[in-house]
């Protein structure tokens, strides 16, 4: 796989708490320099991000329900809204997790579908699982949910709990799913050599912020 490639699979991100909006504008300058996909980015800067973006091919990515994915199906289908209606080309919702572990999954398919609607396709929809949290049970039951409520992607991880994608969870994923939805890896990817594994095994698109280090073959610690 060559470094270009490699860029085109990549969502640029940026979602820690002390963001700033210098931050924001470096990301996405970088996005633009580095042929990213896309640029992931706090609902705050969605704006911000789809106006520095505009006369690029960089999509406008953020997050819903984020980092702990407890928020109401409700408040979901809300962000998911006024996401969109402020330039989001791309949702990541985070799925309810305690209730996954409770096998309440009317709730999950719920919540789940609740941000699939509201996008309505005007944007893509990944599910975040949080996979480092599950059981392989829990995940292959959550890629499930994920399939039935028409979302666009599954994804293994916040960034923001105890671990991130493993070749062996994309995989999990990745044959729970089948060929048609895609798979992104996010936590975990911090070189070349483990973007290539990801990829390998199943991943069609990779979440970090460390991306340009990663594309130029530096290995990188603590990335998102």
């Amino acid at each position: 796989m060559n470094k270009q490639t490699l860029a085109g699979m990549i969502d640029h991100t940026v979602l820690k708490p002390a963001t700033s909006v210098e931050d924001v504008k470096k990301v996405c300058q970088e996005a633009i320099e580095n042929g990213f996909f896309s640029v992931c980015l706090n609902p705050c800067n969605i704006e911000l991000g789809a106006e520095l973006l505009k006369d690029s091919d960089v999509k406008v990515c953020t997050v819903i329900g984020f980092p702990l994915g407890a928020n109401t199906p409700e408040v979901k289908a809300f962000e998911t809204k006024d996401a969109i209606a402020k330039g989001a080309d791309e949702v990541d919702m985070v799925i309810n997790i305690g209730r996954l572990k409770d096998k309440d999954y009317d709730y999950v398919l719920k919540d789940i579908k609740a941000v699939v609607d509201a996008a309505d396709g005007k944007a893509l929809t990944k599910v975040i699982l949080e996979t480092c949290l599950l059981t392989d049970e829990e995940k292959v039951k959550a890629c499930e949910l994920c399939k039935e409520a028409g979302a666009d992607f599954v994804k293994t991880s916040t960034g923001f709990s105890t671990g991130g994608s493993t070749p062996a969870d994309i995989k999990l994923m990745r044959d729970t799913v089948g060929p048609e939805m895609g798979v992104k890896a996010s936590g975990g990817v911090r070189s070349f050599d483990d973007a290539e594994k990801v990829i390998n095994s199943g991943a069609t698109r990779i979440g970090a912020s460390s991306s340009v280090a990663i594309i130029n073959g530096a290995v990188v610690t603590g990335d998102y």
